[in-house]
């Protein structure tokens, strides 16, 4: 009998290894997301991670009070207990943070809502933990929107992230601790050179932060929950106002700092922040995903895109190691979530390998349109390189003319795709992005709008736009595609589209444009007006923005007559 079984075995396990599918990397931002492993098990909903010299990290608990000390793979010790945490909701034990200066002073700092009902700092090493000292408090608590980060930023300073309290007004009242980031010296007073004298605001209008971070210029950056439509990545600039709660997301108003990344709050409701190898990783509770947005040298970001999607439920935390892995952690048993066994957890990714290939494809260039109809559509685009190799291309497409996160909704071998199932008179956006055996994601493309015109009746037409040159402080779009959709021929037809706010057309051909506002109005020519069912025709214009913002017009709608 065991004569005939052992071959057996040996037979099915040779065929196992010849049929198995050969594992490739996933590395985006740096991190070979295809080996990601659990570390730590077993925890009470952690909400915030520092690290010590040592490469142990420290963990906060937020409904036990309780500081524990983590090492991969061992079971976590506690290590203090922070004296009068109040948790309920959101509330209970925050943000931790090691001084930078810990070899020698041996400081760990914790942020919480206490019983008296405001929020505080305080201070403790770790030989005598139970001797505390708050070393700030008078911040409003709440058991909502009670922000909660600290950390320390490469100036020295430690940085304190406040929820509005569940009070809107907070936000913008300078008097209020509330709504705000914060900037104190590590024993909690007023650095001198804080943009409002004698206050330790460093900037205000927010709704509830509960990320901060740093990239290697200085650069800083906070994640803030929105309330009903639009979460925010921000980039943080001493004395600035970021609009809560007159603007949730991006709005016109001067007065306000626009973010540099917007999602829905199901995409997203971000907490923890990290940065690393040029990207933003982003934890999301909500969401449940972890968000990695790429930054050019400038700071200004590209299409995020998302990792571990519903893999691990709600993740709270994210940071960098001194052991060089991007550590997550789970928030599954914070009462909004579905916990396993295991959690709460802490992941950690590990960072690209030498053999590893980490070199992306060039970004797919000259992503345009044609034959839009009111179904569907058919892109194309120039093919990227690579040193090994493309192994494909991703399609993402995000709802509407501006805002909605992109995500993908098919895959191409070969640099087209035709997109169908859309819906008649609706606007769609679409990038396209390359990937090679790897796994390693390419830059995405230029950003091309689609209109889809109404049913197809007689009449109609259907426009695509694609800015085909930037620069600081101008750009072209080129071609604007126009597309007689109906079944009998038109003799004119016009697009309208809008400006954002501070751009100017400075040119134009192969149209007749008139500008009312920031609305423009083309109009076909003498000599391509009259299209037969299914001919095209293009025209193209040239416009000035202020320097530095990147935003293209929107909104495309073409008639006929």
């Amino acid at each position: 009998m065991r004569a005939r079984v052992v071959p057996a075995l040996i037979l099915a396990l040779l065929a196992l290894l010849v049929t198995a599918p050969e594992a490739r990397a996933q590395v985006v931002g740096g991190f070979d997301f295809s080996r990601a492993q659990v570390s730590v098990t077993g925890l009470q909903v952690p909400w915030g991670l520092a690290f010590l010299p040592d490469g142990s990290a420290l963990v906060s608990e937020r409904n036990t009070g309780r500081i524990l000390r983590v090492r991969p793979g061992q079971t976590p010790t506690a290590v203090a207990t922070v004296s009068g945490v109040s948790a309920s909701g959101e509330s209970g034990l925050l943000g931790i943070a090691v001084s930078p200066a810990y070899a020698q002073d041996g400081w760990v700092y914790a942020y919480f809502t206490s019983t008296a009902g405001d929020n505080r700092l305080v201070r403790l090493q770790l030989a005598a933990p139970q001797t505390q000292t708050v070393i700030f408090s008078g911040v409003p608590g709440n058991t909502f929107h009670d922000g909660g980060r600290i950390a320390f930023g490469p100036d020295g300073m430690l940085y304190v992230a406040t929820g509005d309290a569940g009070n809107t007004a907070n936000a913008q009242n300078l008097n209020s601790l509330a709504g705000k980031i914060l900037r104190m010296t590590p024993t909690g007073g007023v650095p001198a050179d804080n943009p409002i004298a004698g206050s330790r605001v460093w900037t205000y209008g927010h709704r509830n932060v509960q990320g901060l971070t740093w990239d290697s210029q200085g650069r800083m950056y906070a994640a803030e929950l929105g309330q009903n439509t639009r979460d925010e990545i921000n980039q943080i600039v001493a004395g600035a106002n970021y609009g809560w709660p007159t603007c949730e997301g991006t709005c016109t108003n001067p007065s306000f700092r626009n973010p540099i990344v917007t999602w829905t709050t199901a995409e997203a409701s971000p907490s923890g922040l990290a940065w690393a190898n040029n990207t933003l990783f982003v934890a999301a509770l909500r969401g449940q995903r972890l968000w990695t947005v790429p930054l050019t040298g400038a700071g200004t970001p590209g299409t995020p895109l998302a990792e571990f999607q519903s893999a691990y439920g709600r993740l709270r935390t994210v940071a960098v190691g001194p052991d060089g892995w991007l550590w997550v952690a789970t928030s599954n048993r914070d009462g909004r979530g579905t916990p396993v066994a295991q959690d709460d957890r802490i992941v950690r990714v590990p960072p690209a390998t030498p053999g590893d290939d980490t070199s992306p494809p060039t970004a797919p260039a000259g992503l345009a349109a044609s034959g839009t109809t009111s179904t569907g559509t058919t892109l194309a685009w120039t093919a990227s390189t690579d040193d090994v190799g493309v192994s494909g291309y991703d399609v993402l497409r995000a709802p509407g003319a501006s805002g909605g996160a992109f995500t993908q909704v098919g895959t191409s071998a070969t640099t087209s795709f035709a997109e169908t199932g859309l819906t008649a008179n609706t606007t769609y956006r679409y990038q396209v992005r390359a990937r090679d055996a790897a796994g390693n994601l390419s830059p995405v493309s230029n950003t091309v709008t689609v209109t889809t015109p109404g049913g197809g009746g007689p009449g109609g037409c259907s426009v695509t736009a694609t800015v085909q040159t930037q620069w600081g402080n101008g750009y072209v779009v080129q071609p604007v595609t126009v597309t007689n959709t109906g079944t009998s021929a038109v003799n004119g037809w016009t697009v309208t589209f809008t400006l954002p706010a501070g751009h100017a057309v400075t040119g134009s051909w192969n149209v007749a444009l008139s500008v009312i506002g920031q609305t423009v109005t083309a109009r076909s020519s003498g000599h391509n007006g009259a299209l037969g069912p299914g001919q095209s025709t293009t025209f193209g214009f040239q416009a000035s923005r202020p320097n530095g913002d990147a935003q293209a017009p929107s909104g495309y709608r073409c008639t006929s007559s």
